[in-house]
């Protein structure tokens, strides 16, 4: 990924705080960015180009959920690191943006936003921890969006319905070992907690299937 504006030896300094978290401009913008880009895919996803009744709908679902579900977890990948006295910050992949939004037209997204970047003195625990908060964020939102599925408002059980789903999917995704994805981290630190992981993943991919079943 090509970061023209960051020099991971000499990192630019936190301009602001927000709710006590340091941060940037730069961050706040790309941020923003990949949330707005990664709901006008899952909107294109779940809705095409129409614009009708139900569009309002979908991006308010959409927003909240994808944007929960990607806000959260690169945020605890940020939080946790900077636990550990390191310097970490959001930034977009304006390529991989466009790309989870051109995907979405097929009919499916592959969506990888950006990333946390870090500068510091990371250990194999340390990273392997830091690269688990992201997805373990992911399995707590999809266990706080299930209760919603089964409230009768239409839209109370849209946003519980893809939420968990969304999320699932998100955290699950997130441990495949290799690339640059955070289960090679947690894998290389620990093979229990990448097994203990992957296998909640599961059990929630089956609770997804089973759904449909409920209703």
């Amino acid at each position: 990924m090509d970061y023209e504006d960051l020099d991971l030896d000499h990192p630019v300094k936190h301009e602001k705080r927000i709710v006590g978290i340091p941060t940037s401009k730069k961050e706040i913008f790309d941020l923003l960015k990949a949330w707005l880009a990664i709901t006008i895919a899952f909107t294109i996803l779940l809705n095409g180009l129409q614009f009708n009744q139900n569009t309002i709908l979908i991006i308010i679902i959409a927003a909240v959920t994808v944007g929960s579900g990607f806000l959260l977890h690169e945020l605890m990948h940020k939080l946790v690191a900077q636990k550990y006295r390191c310097w970490a910050e959001f930034r977009a992949d304006d390529t991989m943006l466009l790309v989870a939004i051109g995907f979405s037209f097929f009919g499916f997204i592959f969506a990888a936003p950006g990333a946390v970047m870090i500068s510091g003195n990371v250990d194999y625990r340390k990273n392997g921890i830091i690269s688990l908060a992201g997805p373990l964020t992911n399995y707590v939102l999809s266990l706080l969006f299930l209760p919603l599925i089964f409230v009768q408002s239409p839209l109370i059980h849209s946003l519980g319905l893809y939420g968990f789903m969304i999320n699932s999917w998100l955290g699950l995704f997130n441990m495949i070992p290799f690339g640059n994805f955070d289960g090679v981290k947690v894998l290389h630190w620990s093979k229990l907690y990448y097994g203990l992981m992957v296998g909640f993943g599961v059990l929630l991919l089956i609770v997804k299937i089973g759904l449909p079943y409920l209703f």
